[in-house]
């Protein structure tokens, strides 16, 4: 199975999306739609300090009836963000996904943040795996 470093070193988007927590979350909305992304880095002095989502949108604004233009990123991004290593193996990255019941993983390594993996692309990886596996076995087995 692949690491990490080697699914973002593949991802078409290899730059990391992100935004200043001083920012408004309008302003988040309108980057994660125009790059078609469901999460941002929060970053600070090139550190990562959280991450906003389209949950947090649901949750921290439109349930409370907030308004997305005057409440700040920093007053409802998530400041415990779960990350992995470039080391780390999909298996793994996709075992975080799962128990934690996020949708998006940070990928730092030394405190410098290398990019960020969905879940979808930690399933395509996943599966592409399945599938190679499944030819290696169908080939042993017929030879």
């Amino acid at each position: 199975m692949k690491t990490l470093l080697q699914i973002l070193s593949s991802k078409q988007h290899q730059e990391i999306i992100s935004i200043a927590p001083q920012r408004p979350v309008f302003d988040a909305l309108v980057i994660m739609s125009e790059y078609k992304i469901g999460a941002l880095a929060v970053m600070e002095s090139e550190q990562l300090v959280g991450i906003f989502s389209e949950r947090d949108y649901a949750r921290e604004i439109v349930l409370q009836g907030r308004s997305s233009k005057t409440t700040m990123v920093s007053e409802v991004m998530t400041s415990k963000v779960i990350t992995a290593s470039p080391n780390d193996l999909v298996e793994s990255a996709m075992n975080t996904l799962l128990d934690k019941r996020i949708r998006h993983l940070p990928v730092v390594e030394d405190g410098k943040m290398l990019g960020m993996l969905s879940i979808g692309d930690v399933l395509k990886e996943t599966i592409s795996y399945q599938q190679e596996l499944i030819k290696q076995l169908q080939t042993y087995i017929n030879s």
